[in-house]
């Protein structure tokens, strides 16, 4: 399993349709069959930073994922709403083990 980070600082007048937007994308991605586990969380202390937790099953998974309908309508549409670039850190999975995934 291959896990990314991104974390998104989005300009405060966007939250709303930040989220609207990305809420979209998520239940999208989580249909593809690369993608294990979509989450999309909110920092709690200052809303207009976000994290999206991206769980893919393979090394192919994050390109086939940035190939979808989806995923490009969500970065066009998001593009003005970023206050900063979006940062995505990759990882590897060490607990649980990768048949745990969903």
């Amino acid at each position: 399993m291959l896990v990314a980070l991104v974390h998104v600082h989005v300009k405060t007048e966007d939250i709303a349709a930040f989220i609207e937007a990305t809420i979209e994308n998520a239940r999208n991605s989580v249909l593809e069959p690369g993608i294990a586990r979509f989450d999309f969380i909110q920092q709690s202390d200052d809303p207009a930073r976000f994290v999206l937790i991206e769980v893919f099953r393979d090394a192919d998974a994050p390109n086939k994922h940035r190939e979808t309908a989806h995923y490009l309508k969500w970065r066009d549409t998001v593009a003005d709403m970023l206050a900063e670039p979006r940062v995505g850190i990759r990882h590897i999975n060490v607990f649980p083990d990768d048949g745990k995934w969903g």
